[in-house]
């Protein structure tokens, strides 16, 4: 046998080999080296890699990381934990408001095409009051930045 595989490109690779590249891709990505959609296409070639050349092929344009190379872990990488912190979105916190809004709309609205069909004729668009005053009130509530739930 070889007595130093580690210098073989053909060696195959651990998961937790694996797993140090994606760590690598993921700091390239924070750092900026690499756009959104590169990183997930190396990330994809790092997670099917067979061999180690394989995967020094995904970071060979990287330059290398400031400390030494992170000890392997087992499990998966968290991505997440590796990004920088994202900013609060304007959205967070409130996609059930809406969605309790989206289904009052479905209920009015079904009522009205109800009773406009039993009447044979279209009746004035009443539930545009109710929910216009209803979205008012939720923009309202996201552009002063208070959040659902009664804080």
């Amino acid at each position: 046998m070889d007595p130093e595989p580690q210098h073989r490109g053909d060696m195959r690779v651990s998961d937790a080999e694996r797993d140090v590249a994606a760590q690598r891709l993921a700091a390239a990505l924070s750092e900026g080296r690499l756009d959104m959609e590169e990183y997930r296409n190396r990330l994809d070639a790092a997670m099917s890699a067979v061999t180690a050349a394989d995967l020094r092929g995904l970071t060979a344009d990287l330059p290398p990381e400031a400390g030494a190379a992170p000890a392997p872990r087992e499990g998966p990488v968290d991505l997440a934990a590796m990004a920088p912190p994202a900013r609060p979105s304007f959205w967070r916190g409130r996609p059930e408001e809406w969605r309790s809004w989206g289904g009052g709309a479905v209920i009015m609205v079904g009522i009205w095409g109800v009773t406009s069909a039993t009447s044979g004729e279209f009746l004035p668009f009443w539930p545009l009051i109710p929910l216009g005053i209803w979205a008012a009130v939720l923009l309202a509530g996201m552009l002063s930045g208070r959040t659902g739930g009664g804080s």
